[in-house]
């Protein structure tokens, strides 16, 4: 008969043999799990290598097209806006490097500049708005009027600048004496709205806005305000480049508010890639489209319809 001290014995008995089991068991499954993570870390190894390897190619052709656009400019822009007259607006966030190549190849493309003036922080910020439109309102020039429908602090300083500083499309004529000129846009820089230097700024047929990459745009308004005011610009002259980085083409920066506007979108050509040369070379590329009553969307970012202009208008 088996007394339960026996009993206790065998049952004990039981559970050991089951958790040396266990533990043998799950050495086994550790072993394995083991092994099967160090394939995984060997494979990752492999294509985190492939990767950099394939982005270091990339990276070296874009910069070798960088190279060859930039020692090209000459030969692609060359000309296209001889006896073509061009002003330079700048936002606060434009980086300045982009600013000089523009400018740069603005120059190479024969075209003559009136000036560059930038805008400052007051002159974006949505809080500045009423203080800015009465600056606006008390320096319309004598008989003529700002459009109705530009209320917004961008839309009316777009209207304003266009109306005094671009040339009448029709006849290529100022639509403001020097004295309303230099009035507005000391009255906006007295405001803190305006920087530029000493030499007075002059009348041009065309407009670039430079901006940057788009980071403050949400922050009042300020991406809204720079598509607006370029578009208000458009709106007064014989055409407008809005030029900035990727950043800008994302919502909300001021590319992607004159891409999502259709009235902007077929008025005002976009950049967004102003930090590839071939960005740059685009950007005054744009001015000829506009000069042929074209606009495109031009660039790598959102809604980006073509990387450059692909007919150029002599």
């Amino acid at each position: 008969m088996i007394s339960i001290r026996q009993h206790v014995i065998s049952i004990v008995a039981i559970f050991l043999a089951l958790a040396v089991g266990v533990v043998l068991g799950s050495q086994t499954v550790a072993a394995d799990l083991l092994s099967g993570l160090r394939a995984d870390k060997t494979d990752l190894r492999t294509q985190v290598g492939t990767l950099s390897e394939q982005n270091r190619e990339l990276t070296d052709e874009l910069n070798a097209a960088d190279r060859f656009i930039a020692g090209s400019a000459g030969r692609i822009l060359g000309g296209t806006l001889s006896e073509r007259s061009v002003v330079v607006f700048t936002t606060p966030d434009a980086d300045p490097a982009d600013i000089e190549a523009v400018t740069k190849g603005l120059e190479t493309a024969g075209a003559t500049m009136t000036g560059k003036i930038a805008l400052t922080d007051a002159f974006l910020d949505a809080t500045e708005g009423d203080r800015m439109r009465t600056a606006i309102t008390n320096v319309i020039p004598a008989g003529a009027q700002l459009r109705t429908g530009a209320v917004d602090q961008g839309s009316m300083a777009g209207d304003l600048l266009g109306l005094v500083m671009l040339l009448d499309p029709a006849n290529s004529q100022p639509r403001s004496t020097p004295q309303e000129l230099s009035l507005a846009l000391e009255t906006l820089r007295g405001g803190g709205f305006l920087a530029y230097g000493d030499t007075p700024v002059q009348p041009a047929q065309l407009a670039v806005v430079v901006t940057g990459n788009g980071a403050h745009s949400s922050e009042n308004a300020q991406g809204s305000n720079t598509a607006r005011f370029a578009g208000a610009l458009r709106g007064r002259g014989a055409g407008v480049v809005l030029a900035g980085r990727s950043g800008a083409a994302d919502n909300p920066g001021p590319i992607s508010v004159v891409r999502s506007d259709a009235a902007l979108a077929t008025a005002v050509t976009t950049v967004d890639n102003l930090d590839r040369e071939i960005g740059r070379v685009t950007a005054v590329l744009g001015l000829t489209e506009q000069l042929s009553g074209g606009a495109g969307r031009y660039g790598t970012g959102t809604k980006a319809n073509s990387l450059t202009v692909v007919a150029l208008p002599r």
